[in-house]
């Protein structure tokens, strides 16, 4: 039960706002503040839920076709009402209208928390199992530990291509290597979008992939807050990615208020650059990020040439994250990327920190000198470690900086027609009543109901609702939010002991005393069923093709009876990690979208009613067939931007330019002398000398004749002043 009070999680309760200082220093811009500067009274803590304001109600939204245009930022404070919030108590429901905001025009709306989440935390890996209206899926994600014993705080490092993995490491903090593309995968049309969130949520949904990203993680967070802190901290997770995955973790860390540290990096258009801001910097346009990958919400589709008509703007989504740890990496050499647009957004956001009275949380760094895309640079190792000793470690108190590059320094007053208020608090400092004991009711294998005696206002508020936490260890993570005296809990894992207890909330922030706790058990699923099936048998291939291969097995047997199958793969023929690739009621599978030429591992395990899973099968291993091509092809590079020591190549667009289908394709181009390969996307690269060769990956393999695939792309860097780029390219 929470006793100590400095691990309440109050927002609303901050010191007042204080003047920014600005100064120059050599090839910078340095911003920072009086609270910054003077040892923080407190340090913002990720909340116990993935959304605090889920329980205001939001009036008032826009309609696309009466949207005014406004050059403009809008302005964080205004109420959708028309009026401006004047209390740190209202900034919670105000954080509400912006995100259904962003959902309604930018992002897409990212759904609640399924029905059913259930998976496995250890040192070596998390599985993330979802069911929801009928409909599931399933994930992995990989997990390396620092040294010493945990349970660990972690961050989530999307595509592996984020912040510097051996820093944050070294810093004492777990990494999750986590693959959005297992949840939403580039290189799909925006109406046949794939992945597990698209299997649940349907192949047609408006929800881009930055936003089905984010929804990865926050059931990522919600396995590691059910495994009882065993191996990772629920209560201090991070986030961070580079490029497109900088874009993931800048939405990630904006919509999961779970998350205690945000770190994009160089994310460019469609990450932290204000909208408004790219067209006049000569960044990747707005039609060309949303063109490119279904990024975005197909609903931004009618704002990529009028930005300005948007209610809402990055600044505000930086906003979002307040007042948690906020540290965003950028690079200014590299125009393409909107380094100017997302010095703004850095500084509008940071408005709002500081009239929270946590200027000191957020850190914007551009001030760099190598120009290198996505490169571990030296400038940022020390911050990197701070921030995560501050906001996951809870070791460190330094504070956040604006190191703003002169090469690309934004100014947020030519961007706003407002100021800054001096947010006080309600005048109401004193707590609700403590709720009575709850009581527990209609327990099942995955929820329960639960309800209390009410408790009263005090301080003339009003009471705004409750919060239910679980005892577990010092974390206590929130299991839920009602305004009224009872809640049913669903979500809960089967065959679990629980301690709940209930706290009440006011309109000021102000939270009453624990409640008695409560102690229930959900059942076995099954009855009292806790004995697994028994393993598969058997499991062979068969009728394997360049794209696919059909499995089948012996089935299992259970004493209660046989749910279904999942079915796990690894990459090559050893070494990788064996994730879930699909499921089966029957003893057989057809696995499709696989790449030509490629060695894979299968396993299976059987389920029974109540989730019992039975050990893993034999495994059966395949190579499938080369890709054919029955017609021709070309490849057509674009240079996306470059700089005096590197470029991008995006896209590398493949066009089926024969007279019948082709299931697979090969590029191969020669880099010039001196030039070296260091990252690709959307397609397998090998480089043997200074030639490159780059094959179909499973979902962009097939072309209709004249159809394109446009998401493959590359980086290279080059000698200090070369400017040759890649020739010969030939594709078969």
């Amino acid at each position: 039960m929470i006793i100590d009070l400095t691990r309440f999680k109050i927002p609303s309760r901050v010191v007042a706002p204080a003047v920014a200082a600005m100064l120059s220093v050599t090839g910078a811009v340095t911003v920072t503040s009086a609270e910054a500067t003077a040892a923080l009274a407190t340090t913002a803590a990720a909340a116990g839920v993935e959304n605090e304001g889920a329980d205001c109600a939001v009036t008032g939204l826009p309609d696309a076709g009466s949207l005014p245009t406004d050059s403009r930022l809008p302005d964080p404070f205004r109420k959708l009402n028309g009026t401006r919030i004047s209390t740190t108590s209202e900034w919670r429901c105000r954080r509400e209208e912006i995100k259904k905001l962003a959902e309604k025009f930018v992002y897409g709306e990212k759904p609640v928390k399924p029905a059913t989440v259930t998976g496995t935390v250890s040192s070596s890996g998390i599985t993330v199992n979802v069911s929801h209206n009928g409909r599931s899926s399933s994930f992995s994600a990989g997990v390396s530990l620092p040294s010493g014993s945990g349970p660990f705080p972690a961050v989530v490092v999307l595509g592996g291509f984020g912040a510097d993995t051996a820093a944050i490491r070294a810093a004492g903090a777990a990494v999750i290597t986590y693959d959005p593309y297992a949840v939403g995968r580039e290189g799909t049309p925006r109406n046949n979008k794939q992945g597990a969130f698209y299997s649940v949520y349907g192949s047609s949904s408006s929800t881009g992939l930055l936003m089905a990203w984010a929804w990865g993680v926050s059931r990522i967070i919600d396995v590691i807050e059910q495994s009882n802190g065993g191996v990772l901290r629920a209560d201090a997770t991070g986030v961070t990615g580079c490029s497109r995955f900088g874009k993931g973790a800048f939405v990630v860390g904006a919509f999961d208020q779970r998350i205690a540290l945000t770190m994009p990096i160089e994310s460019g258009s469609a990450g932290v650059p204000i909208f408004r801001g790219i067209p006049g910097e000569g960044a990747q346009s707005l039609s060309s990020a949303y063109g490119e990958q279904p990024w975005l919400g197909d609903a931004f589709g009618s704002f990529t040439g009028s930005p300005a008509r948007l209610p809402v703007d990055t600044h505000q989504m930086v906003a979002m994250v307040a007042p948690r740890g906020l540290f965003i990496m950028d690079n200014p050499h590299i125009a393409n990327l909107g380094p100017r647009s997302a010095s703004v957004a850095a500084l509008g956001g940071a408005e709002v920190y500081k009239a929270l009275g946590a200027g000191g949380n957020i850190t914007y760094w551009s001030d760099i000198q190598d120009g290198s895309h996505c490169a571990n640079r030296s400038e940022w190792r020390t911050p990197l470690q701070q921030n995560i000793q501050k906001f996951l470690l809870k070791t460190g108190s330094a504070p956040g900086a604006m190191r703003i590059s002169s090469r690309a320094s934004g100014n947020l007053a030519e961007w706003r027609d407002w100021q800054t208020p001096a947010l006080g608090d309600s005048g109401d400092s004193t707590p609700p009543s403590t709720p009575g004991t709850p009581a527990a009711s209609g327990v099942t294998a995955t929820g329960a109901t639960l309800t209390w005696a009410v408790s009263t206002d005090q301080g003339g508020s009003g009471l705004a609702g409750y919060d239910v936490h679980r005892e577990q260890g010092d974390t206590d993570p929130r299991l839920g939010q009602s305004t009224t005296n009872s809640i049913t809990l669903t979500g809960l894992a089967a065959n679990t002991r629980y301690q709940v207890y209930v706290r009440a909330r006011d309109g000021a922030g102000n939270l009453s005393g624990d409640s008695q706790p409560v102690t229930f058990t959900t059942t076995a699923g099954g009855g009292d069923d806790t004995s697994p099936p028994t393993a598969p048998a058997g499991l062979a291939a068969s009728g394997t093709t360049s794209t696919g291969t059909t499995l089948s097995w012996t089935a299992s047997t259970d004493d209660t009876g046989v749910s279904g199958y999942d079915i796990l793969r690894a990459p090559g023929a050893s070494g990788g990690t064996f994730t879930q690739a699909g499921t089966s009621a029957t003893t057989s599978f057809a696995d499709t979208g696989l790449t030509p030429s490629t060695t894979y591992r299968y396993q299976v395990r059987a389920r029974d009613a109540a989730g019992n899973t039975s050990p893993v099968s034999n495994t059966a291993e395949v190579t499938t067939r080369p890709g054919t091509s029955t017609g021709a092809c070309t490849a057509v590079p674009t240079v996306q931007t470059q700089w005096s020591t590197g470029y991008v190549i995006q896209p590398l667009t493949v066009t089926n330019t024969g007279t019948s289908a082709i299931t697979g394709w090969t590029v191969t181009f020669t880099l010039p002398a001196g030039h070296t390969m260091t990252g690709s996307w959307n397609g397998t690269a090998t480089v043997s000398g200074q030639t490159v060769t780059v094959r179909n990956v499973g979902h962009n393999g097939a072309l209709a004749p004249g159809a394109s695939t446009g998401g493959v792309g590359f980086q290279v860097s080059r000698p200090n002043g070369d400017t040759a780029l890649p020739s010969g390219y030939a594709c078969a």
